[in-house]
């Protein structure tokens, strides 16, 4: 089949940062991320053996100029409401300019921050499979008022856990169609939703989304350069055989990647690098 399996799962993703103690102390001290690692220039952070942030310090690289692809946000999916909560105040508390929104999506409940270095991050909490709602087959996701301080008031609990991990990711691409020949035709993501032709949202196992890309601010983008922000994302398969049917697929659509044995790497049409693992 020519699809992901449903066993996939969002690994670690890289981020190039210019400051990076400033910007570890905001995913330590606010999100919660645990320092898994120390790296020559750079930190692994996440939960136990589970990497979700890879900081490398990269201090001679520049911004990305507006209206580039890239990284719209990370998103980091906690456990309970309570989790949530208590990440969000941390981050609200610690960092009181980094809130940027909060919304309900119909299948989640998010907050959005910008880290020190501006790169966008989602905090949110799944509702449960058995309340998402589908019409003629199509899951209805939306984007609906969510109170901050109400939410705070009624599920903050000291006692709750900041652990989390990588839900999904969501990219500022140059072009929709492009983006669903790469991500649907080449890699097998499945569409969960095409919104207008200026964002599309994808998954494996019937999940909301993994990752989803939008035109928003980046619609003609070209190809990025080498600046800060996102470095590389990673998918893990949970399934030898859907490497092995990728490769194929890749072949077949005569899309170039890189097999070093530990996975495949491959660039989409505007140079973000997906690594893929079994």
């Amino acid at each position: 089949m020519n699809i992901l399996p449903s066993t996939l799962s969002m690994g670690a993703v890289s981020l190039r940062v210019a400051n990076v103690e400033a910007t570890l102390d905001f995913y330590t001290r606010g999100v919660g991320l645990e320092v898994l690692e120390s790296l020559p220039g750079g930190y692994v952070l996440g939960h136990g053996p589970q990497a979700s942030i890879v900081l490398e310090h990269q201090p001679s690289l520049k911004h990305a100029s507006s209206g580039e692809a890239g990284l719209f946000h990370t998103a980091l999916l906690f456990a309970t409401r309570a989790d949530l909560a208590l990440a969000v105040s941390n981050v609200a508390n610690n960092f009181p300019r980094a809130f940027t929104g909060s919304a309900n999506h119909l299948v989640s409940e998010a907050f959005y921050f910008n880290d020190p270095e501006q790169n966008g991050v989602e905090l949110y909490f799944d509702l449960p499979r058995s309340e998402w709602v589908y019409e003629s087959g199509q899951l209805q996701m939306a984007t609906l008022p969510l109170d901050p301080n109400r939410f705070l008031a009624e599920n903050l609990s000291m006692e709750a856990s900041s652990a989390s991990s990588v839900g999904h990711v969501h990219l500022s691409v140059g072009d929709i169609a492009q983006a669903n020949n790469f991500y649907v035709g080449v890699l097998g993501f499945e569409t969960t939703v095409n919104w207008a032709n200026t964002a599309l949202f994808v998954s494996a196992g019937g999940y909301h989304h993994h990752m989803a890309m939008n035109i928003w601010r980046s619609r003609g983008a070209g190809v990025r350069q080498q600046v800060l922000g996102l470095g590389d994302l990673t998918l893990k398969l949970g399934n030898e055989e859907a490497l092995i049917a990728l490769k194929d697929r890749a072949k077949f659509h005569s899309w170039s990647f890189q097999d070093d044995g530990a996975g495949l790497k491959l660039n989409d049409p505007w140079g973000n690098r997906v690594i893929v693992q079994a």
